[in-house]
């Protein structure tokens, strides 16, 4: 029995079957609210997201009937919910290096290397970050799906830098959680083109797919999901700036889109017009030398440098730092030389 101000009870199958239903009948003096965000304060060891596959896959009935997961509930209606026991996963564990800044029984932080992909996509269905984590550890959260064992939140794979992962679903919840009310700190370190005036400010927008190329992600005038990204100008040099980025949200390609937008994309980011195209007009010594500079950096320069947030279980505060790598810190030597 869950403990609440509406009338709930869980039921459960035999102990012999995998299979567990859980039977909600929704209060008489419940107000209408989706379904799926109604469901996330019984469910608290899945994600929303989560939540919404069930109902759409139809793991979640209402009245014995399949539906969405914007449907608004009525007082008296009948919930189920049938969690099954995940399936094996289909990733195969592989013997990839990682350096693993911290770690306990709960979850693991990782300093992830540029060029890694957090976990497998089209194109990349193997050598990921998650095929890593299944090699080096026997148990991991499922909560994202049996494609990202352990993974709470991701980082491109060209940016570099410091990611959690949970080994259980209860502290999955708890890390998605404080990463949903915006609890965790995050700082970023970026190399931009330009010099962003003022030297600190907020960039705050709606950010959407893009209707022309689903790969890349706009800053949208139509309500999308919405993104705040602060910054700061630390150093700048010759037609480049140094920033420190602290993000409010995480949304996909979320500094790369607010920076380009803004006039100042990431050096060297070859998505978001961080390449070539932002040496157009310059003298020919300048263009020398910034071609030379992007001929030895493959990538865009951003780097996640501090990663902050609250032990789910410990409720102890953790705080993680990661040193510039090696072809960051090549570059920097070289804006500064200049």
């Amino acid at each position: 029995m869950l403990h609440s101000d509406r009338s709930v009870t869980f039921q459960t199958q035999s102990e012999n079957l995998p299979d567990t239903v859980r039977v909600l009948h929704v209060a008489e003096r419940q107000q209408k609210e989706r379904l799926d965000k109604y469901l996330t304060q019984f469910l608290p060891d899945l994600t929303r997201t989560r939540i919404q596959q069930l109902i759409n896959d139809g793991f979640i009935t209402v009245a014995g009937a399949t539906v969405k997961p914007s449907h608004q509930i009525s007082p008296g209606e009948e919930i189920v919910v049938r969690l099954a026991a995940p399936p094996p996963s289909e990733l195969i564990p592989e013997a990839i290096p990682l350096r693993v800044v911290y770690e306990d029984q709960y979850l693991i932080v990782v300093d992830k290397p540029a060029g890694m992909v957090v976990h497998p996509a089209c194109g990349h269905p193997s050598g990921t970050l998650a095929n890593a984590l299944l090699y080096h550890y026997e148990t991991l959260s499922q909560m994202s799906g049996q494609g990202r064992p352990g993974i709470v939140h991701r980082l491109d794979k060209e940016t570099s830098g410091l990611l959690v992962a949970a080994r259980d679903d209860q502290t999955h919840a708890a890390l998605s959680a404080q990463f949903k009310e915006k609890s965790t700190t995050r700082e970023y370190v970026a190399v931009v083109w330009g010099h962003p005036q003022p030297d600190r400010g907020t960039i705050s927008s709606f950010l959407a797919r893009s209707s022309s190329d689903r790969r890349k992600i706009v800053v949208s005038p139509k309500p999308g999901k919405w993104a705040v990204t602060h910054y700061e100008v630390t150093e700048k040099f010759r037609h480049l700036s140094l920033l420190r980025l602290n993000l409010e949200t995480g949304r996909t390609h979320q500094i790369r889109v607010h920076l380009s937008h803004h006039g100042h994309p990431v050096f060297g980011d070859p998505v978001y017009a961080g390449r070539k195209s932002k040496i157009t007009g310059m003298n020919a010594d300048d263009t020398r030398w910034l071609v030379g500079l992007l001929e030895n950096f493959k990538r865009q320069a951003l780097h996640a440098r501090m990663l902050g947030f609250i032990h789910p279980m410990t409720k102890q505060p953790l705080h993680f730092e990661s040193e510039l790598p090696a072809d960051m810190q090549e570059l920097m030597t070289a804006l500064r030389r200049n």
